[in-house]
């Protein structure tokens, strides 16, 4: 009888985030791509969930998530009309129930705080299954991850070696502009937060050369792209990747001032790139976040309901600055959750920090979790800028990576490496657990 553990579910969660980073690159509402990318990744993590219970998962972590949804439910149930008496602007109280002016709803659109309950479901249901396996398992979710990179970075360079400006119209029901993102941002947003893990792949997997190469192309691609954000992102987190990963690998200091010299060459282009570009006008970031706070401001109790940032900004926006192009996003996400979700969003947010930052002390012995921890540490602070985790690829890439930073499995394997001893047996290098005679 064979006693091998059983990998298909590996190679399910695998290929749910490599055909979540093939399709879900749209940033509308209501997309069919976004659909079967949630019910993909809610049904595989029902069959792993239906085997044998596997790695532990964090309790802070679930409770986080169990709080999180149950902020989004208690958005879409009526309650009485009372209770927002004083509490928010008579033009954004919640839809009446079922024409009943007593009771209300907290989201002023039910139907779009649905939709961004289901999109917290998968990304969650994807979390935790891929908490749910083994250590050696959650690893070799890598290629998967790499193998959707190589798809969106081949579907990039094929566009910027084309023309400068390719759109790809009706191969998905979104236009795409950028790899295999509608969003230029998103795009640069997914090849920066590979770049922890390439370098990890080429330092402590023995791929120096072919890392370096991967490492050249993701840079060459952030500068195509064009991206301000991608580019500045992009040359931090590389220098980071290279200072925070090498100092317990095996590779060389000449091999490091190599990839330094190419940073430095990276730096020059970035620099050209960015001065070239004009700054962020009047009618930019800055006025979004301004006009996002005002509405905190007057929602801050309960939030207008997730996913109903564009139909309530409208109501705060300067006349001044109404124009033909309308904003559908804070371009700031932590605003706009707050906008959206109220006190309580703001307490989760807080609630995940925490958390987030106390991981640093358990992951800093492992190499693939202080890489995670970088591309998501990244990932967030490019979230001050725009809004990339709305995107079905990147969210689920998200989620990939804290599971990583968040697994227990991590810890415990080198717990058990530290009570293991390197013999030499017949030239070949063996681990035996000290006490035990070769």
């Amino acid at each position: 009888m064979n006693s091998r553990p059983s990998e298909w579910d590996k190679y399910l969660l695998g290929t749910v985030l490599f055909v979540s980073l093939l399709i879900g690159g749209g940033t509308a509402s209501g997309l069919y791509t976004d659909t079967l990318i949630e019910v993909a990744a809610i049904v595989s993590a029902a069959a792993v969930f239906s085997q044998t219970p596997g790695q532990r998962i964090p309790r802070p972590v679930l409770w986080l998530l169990v709080f999180a949804v149950a902020l989004m439910v208690l958005q879409i149930v009526p309650l009485p009309a009372a209770i927002f008496n004083g509490l928010r602007p008579e033009l954004l109280l919640g839809t009446p129930w079922v024409g009943e002016s007593r009771f209300r709803f907290i989201s002023v659109g039910v139907g779009r705080t649905v939709e961004c309950l289901l999109y917290l479901l998968a990304a969650a249901a994807f979390f935790l299954a891929v908490l749910r396996l083994r250590a050696e398992q959650v690893s070799a979710l890598l290629p998967f991850f790499f193998m959707g990179v190589i798809c969106n970075g081949l579907a990039g360079a094929i566009q910027y070696s084309l023309s400068d400006d390719v759109a790809i119209v009706g191969l998905l029901p979104f236009t795409i502009n950028a790899g295999l993102f509608a969003n230029v941002n998103h795009f640069s947003a997914l090849l920066f937060v590979s770049i922890p893990f390439v370098v990890y792949y080429g330092l402590f997997r023995g791929h120096l050369l072919s890392g370096s190469f991967g490492l050249i192309a993701l840079l060459v691609l952030l500068l195509a792209a064009g991206s301000r954000a991608g580019v500045l992102i992009g040359l931090a987190i590389t220098v980071l990747s290279v200072i925070f990963l090498s100092a317990r690998s095996r590779v060389s200091g000449f091999s490091v001032l190599l990839i330094f010299i190419g940073l430095s060459i990276y730096t020059i282009s970035a620099w050209t790139k960015l001065d070239a570009q004009a700054l962020d006008p009047a009618f930019g970031r800055g006025e979004f976040a301004r006009t996002t706070i005002e509405g905190i401001k007057d929602n801050w109790a309960t939030g207008i309901g997730f996913g109903n940032f564009q139909k309530a900004y409208q109501i705060y926006e300067r006349a001044g600055m109404i124009f033909r192009q309308y904003v559908n996003h804070a371009h700031n996400e932590y605003l706009e959750i707050a906008f959206e979700g109220g006190a309580l969003a703001i307490l989760l947010m807080a609630g995940y920090f925490v958390m987030f930052f106390a991981a640093l002390a358990r992951v800093r012995r492992d190499p693939l979790q202080k890489a995670a921890f970088l591309s998501v540490s990244f990932l967030l602070i490019h979230s001050l800028v725009d809004y990339p985790l709305r995107t079905g690829a990147l969210a689920m890439t998200f989620a990939y990576m804290n599971a990583i930073i968040f697994h227990k499995g991590f810890a415990e394997r080198l717990t058990r490496k530290s009570e293991m001893i390197e013999i030499d047996h017949n030239g070949d290098k063996l681990l035996v657990p000290i006490g035990t005679s070769s």
